[in-house]
């Protein structure tokens, strides 16, 4: 069943001082609008519960990509299609493009954005694992001030998150720590493409003689949130790559997933494909 559009109201503010405004005078009552990739979906099969928005879109502030010396700065109104046409980000963060080109059909990656899929907070969502791997950070904005948190720990529970009701997310900060380290990732889902995952994954790792120097892990659709797999890469770090670190690599992992069953996947399948994944990279790394 659609939803009656007149029951909704949607507010397009001049800047983004006028959007902030709102949000503080009324905690709660309204809620950003980005590219709505996801709240139309809702809006169209009638379950858009909330009824009161802002556009944010447009709003210059919030866009561009900007390259520093120590990081590289992503406006939360940037695209899927922009993250992908970006020389840096593609020489240096190639899983966030990749992800991008994961995320729906290309009408989707023109409109859908990255801080709209950061505050959706779906641990579903191509993007977040990558931005794990990455250790970003994002940088929320008030009407009383802005605060930069690192993105591990944004997320507090499923489709929950830090982020208060009156706050939007302005940017999210790659730091350029990672060059010359090996980087792989992979989605698993129903199809090749358009398709939710089972399982993503996103890591990032250095090695030297054979020898785990550093390694970072994310999986998406494993647990209630984008998960950093920090155990699995305690156990990791500083061993050789063989067969037996492999082995306790892959047991770790296990051991830290926590999934569950729905109606694209059980949780079984996506426990034995994360160590499945986990397994192909830490070889290939070999």
């Amino acid at each position: 069943m659609r939803a009656y559009l007149p029951e909704y109201e949607l507010k397009t503010p001049a800047n983004l001082a006028e959007a902030l405004r709102l949000f503080s005078d009324e905690p709660g009552v309204w809620r950003p609008f980005a590219g709505g990739t996801d709240l139309m979906v809702l809006l169209e099969a009638g379950k858009l519960t909330h009824t009161r928005f802002v556009s944010l879109w447009g709003l210059p502030e919030l866009t561009g990509i900007e390259s520093h010396d120590d990081q590289i700065i992503i406006g939360a109104l940037t695209t899927y299609s922009q993250m992908q046409a970006h020389a840096a980000l593609r020489a240096e963060f190639p899983l966030l493009c990749e992800a991008a080109s994961w995320t729906g059909a290309v009408a989707i990656q023109n409109r859908g954005t990255l801080g709209g899929n950061i505050a959706n907070a779906s641990p579903a969502a191509d993007s977040l694992p990558a931005l794990l791997v990455y250790d970003a950070e994002l940088e929320l904005i008030s009407a009383n001030g802005s605060r930069v948190v690192p993105y591990n720990g944004f997320h507090t529970g499923y489709k929950t998150s830090v982020l208060r009701p009156d706050e939007v997310i302005k940017t999210i900060r790659l730091p350029r720590t990672t060059a010359g380290w090996r980087q792989h990732s992979r989605k698993v889902g129903t199809r090749k493409a358009q398709a939710i995952s089972k399982v993503c994954l996103a890591t990032i790792a250095h090695s030297e003689n054979g020898v785990v120097q550093a390694i970072r892990l994310a999986f998406g659709s494993v647990a209630p949130t984008p998960l950093r797999a920090t155990a699995t890469e305690a156990v990791l770090k500083g061993q050789p790559i063989n067969a037996v670190t492999i082995a306790a690599g892959r047991a770790a992992l296990l051991n830290e997933l926590k999934p569950i069953d729905d109606v694209r996947s059980t949780a079984e399948y996506r426990a034995q494909v994360a160590a499945n994944l986990l397994v192909e990279f830490l070889e290939m790394l070999a």
